[in-house]
């Protein structure tokens, strides 16, 4: 586990990264660095360097961030209940370090599980592979 203070991830973070993964923000959409990528790799937590997500699960939802049918092992995400914003979703941090990374929905691709891993695009990292 990654435990670090309040004070020490704002000086670590930029503004944008602590407002999301720390504060439980959300970036808007169309606008993250990784909404339109395919590239080969994995994504890692961009506070901690958790490896989260294979690019291979990752799927084109036209939503407006990274969408992905799985996480590299189901220990690596945690989920809770969010009733923000007048909606009932299910929240997903990291489990390492409790950032904050998007909500998981069961709208998914059937043959990939039938589940969605909205992320934002700035709670990540994109290690390439070739």
């Amino acid at each position: 586990m990654v435990k670090k203070t309040d004070a020490e991830w704002k000086a670590i973070l930029s503004p944008d990264l602590y407002y999301v993964a720390r504060q439980k923000g959300t970036e808007r959409p169309h606008v993250g660095e990784y909404t339109n990528v395919f590239q080969s790799g994995y994504y890692v937590c961009a506070c901690c360097d958790t490896k989260l997500f294979d690019s291979d699960s990752k799927f084109s939802t036209h939503c407006g961030w990274p969408s992905f049918a799985k996480p590299t092992t189901p220990d690596v995400l945690d989920e809770h209940s969010d009733y923000s914003h007048g909606m009932t979703r299910t929240e997903v941090t990291c489990h390492a370090c409790d950032a904050h990374l998007g909500h998981v929905f069961p709208d998914g691709m059937p043959e990939m599980g039938g589940l969605r891993y909205c992320i934002n695009s700035i709670s990540l990292k994109l290690i390439e592979t070739e």
